[in-house]
């Protein structure tokens, strides 16, 4: 019982420094591993960086496509990452091309993501040096950048930047989320690291974890055919299949992200340290379809899989910290476009 007791010890700390905007090293995959190849830029993954950058009057900075097929349309400052980058520094390339200016990340916005071989990363940034890019430095990167005060008329590449924009403002004014930048650690493939919680109404909670060789958060590969947070719907599945079809499975969002890219072909990977959520649908329906009455018991659904166990956070500051990015989703966002 003290191993055990010494083990969620070891978990509750880890899931502190996650929720601190660290990481943590990842030492195997519990889920999906064979149903993934290592993650390697511009063979089965892409990464793209994108900017949004404010000056003094709340106006955006943007650049003018030199592609042929956006030829003078106005984005972002966006691109592909490249062999051997980190984000940040994918981030600062595409804009000093684009641009014309020196930045520096305040914090990720949003993850995007098609599953694993297309995943985008927006970053809130601020100018730290440059010049802004005019028409006479013209080249196949942009035409030239300008600060764009969102309301005269400009013809845009793509009306996805617009949400982009507004988180960038909504952050400025009152952070939705604490400030996450990636975490310096290697990662062979794309993952998803669970902190996967059931609550109730008592303000208990309950954490999934892998039991062996010790007690572990459970870490699922993205796989191909699937979005990348539909790791944590493999993990449910796997653990307790009976209830997985009455429970609603959600990805609320990253605390931390791990990346280093400096070997390619061995650390493209990724990974999410990501809190989910296990909550029963409010709806069950009957063999027939009918609606039934469901009868809430305030306890997790039993695991059925032995590798698996439900542990109750003990840690008072841990479990109250945990309910209130819950409910209140105070947590960087990711979105699956499928």
């Amino acid at each position: 019982m003290e191993v055990m007791d010494q083990q969620q010890r070891q978990v509750e700390e880890q899931v502190e420094r996650l929720l601190s905007g660290q990481g943590s090293e990842v030492t195997g995959c519990d889920v999906a591993l064979d149903q993934s190849k290592p993650a390697t830029l511009r063979k089965n993954v892409t990464f793209i960086v994108g900017a949004v950058i404010f000056n003094d009057k709340e106006e955006v900075l943007m650049v003018q496509e030199a592609k042929q097929d956006c030829y003078k349309q106005w984005y972002l400052p966006a691109g592909r990452m490249e062999v051997g980058e980190s984000l940040e520094e994918a981030l600062k390339r595409e804009v000093k091309e684009e641009a014309g200016f020196e930045c520096e990340p305040i914090t990720l916005l949003l993850i995007q993501e098609q599953g694993p071989q297309w995943i985008r990363f927006i970053f809130l940034a601020k100018i730290t040096g440059g010049t802004m890019k005019s028409l006479e430095a013209a080249d196949q990167e942009s035409l030239q950048a300008a600060w764009w005060d969102r309301q005269s008329a400009l013809p845009l590449r793509g009306r996805d930047i617009l949400r982009l924009i507004e988180s960038g403002l909504k952050y400025r004014q009152s952070p939705g989320h604490p400030v996450t930048l990636p975490v310096d650690l290697s990662c062979r493939h794309v993952l998803q690291r669970l902190v996967l919680v059931f609550t109730n109404a008592e303000q208990k909670l309950w954490m999934l974890l892998i039991k062996a060789p010790v007690l572990h958060l459970p870490t699922a590969a993205a796989v191909k055919t699937h979005v990348v947070t539909w790791g944590a719907n493999m993990v449910v599945q796997e653990a307790m299949p009976s209830a997985y079809y009455d429970h609603e499975v959600n990805t609320l969002g990253v605390f931390s992200l791990q990346h280093n890219g400096r070997q390619h072909g061995k650390t493209d990977g990724v990974c999410f340290n990501t809190l989910v959520a296990l909550k029963p649908d409010r709806v069950q329906r009957n063999e027939d379809g009918e609606k039934v009455e469901r009868t809430e018991t305030g306890q997790p659904p039993p695991v059925e899989n032995p590798r698996y166990v439900w542990l109750e956070v003990q840690k008072q500051t841990l479990k109250e910290k945990l309910i209130e990015i819950t409910k209140n989703t105070s947590i960087l966002p990711i979105h699956s476009l499928y």
